[in-house]
């Protein structure tokens, strides 16, 4: 049996998306299960994160995660829609998220059904991929399809499931393991936080001879 690295994961975290390739890494080079653990955005857990008074932390975010994926040669587009409702000017959190809230449990059902990193690999490619209108079944289906996964059948699954509790468990998890931020991805217990955080943790993985 293989160790496991549990991954805490935000779709609307442009680090996240950007940690995906580093992500299916880990698991093609070393005898590790990588098991997604998918959390709401920090702007909706703690929309003090994300107050005016701390508006520099957006725009330093807003500066670097494109630079990064430019680095990395990935795509660099802000989500349009974006996955929760925020006014990006005065940073107020809307009440009403009719976005997140079902693409998180989505990310929990992925997951049950054994397609966690697969999911979060191809939708959060599609989400910052400069993929207008990503929300749309239409283009949703694509990536949800390539993942090895039924998109009605997951939708479904949600109607009476209890989604949203382990969504909960989750975020008390990543707290306990430590950290805040996305994404943390812990270890026997240590937590490895942000996407530049990935060779440290192979590093971690190769002293425990985990490598292929």
């Amino acid at each position: 049996m293989s160790d496991s690295i549990e991954v805490y994961f935000s779709f609307r975290s442009p680090y996240s998306y950007l940690a995906t390739p580093g992500m299916l890494r880990l698991r093609e080079d070393f005898n590790v299960a990588l098991n997604l653990r998918p959390v709401l955005p920090i702007a909706v857990r703690s929309p003090d994160f994300f107050s005016p008074e701390n508006a520099r932390r957006v725009r330093y975010i807003q500066l670097d995660w494109i630079r990064r994926a430019e680095f990395l040669g990935m795509p660099s587009k802000w989500p349009d829609p974006d996955p929760i409702v925020q006014n990006l000017e005065t940073l107020e959190i809307a009440s009403e998220q009719p976005l997140i809230y079902e693409l998180t449990a989505l990310g929990v059902e992925a997951q049950r059904q054994g397609k966690g990193i697969e999911f979060a690999k191809q939708v959060s490619h599609l989400i910052f991929g400069g993929n207008k209108d990503w929300n749309q079944d239409e283009k949703f289906t694509v990536p949800v399809k390539a993942a090895g996964l039924d998109l009605q059948q997951m939708r479904a699954s949600l109607i009476d499931g209890d989604h949203r509790d382990e969504i909960q468990r989750n975020q008390a998890a990543l707290a306990e393991a430590g950290h805040w931020g996305v994404p943390t991805l812990v270890f026997q217990g240590e937590p490895f936080f942000g996407q530049d955080r990935i060779d440290t943790l192979r590093w971690r993985l190769d002293q425990q001879g985990l490598r292929k």
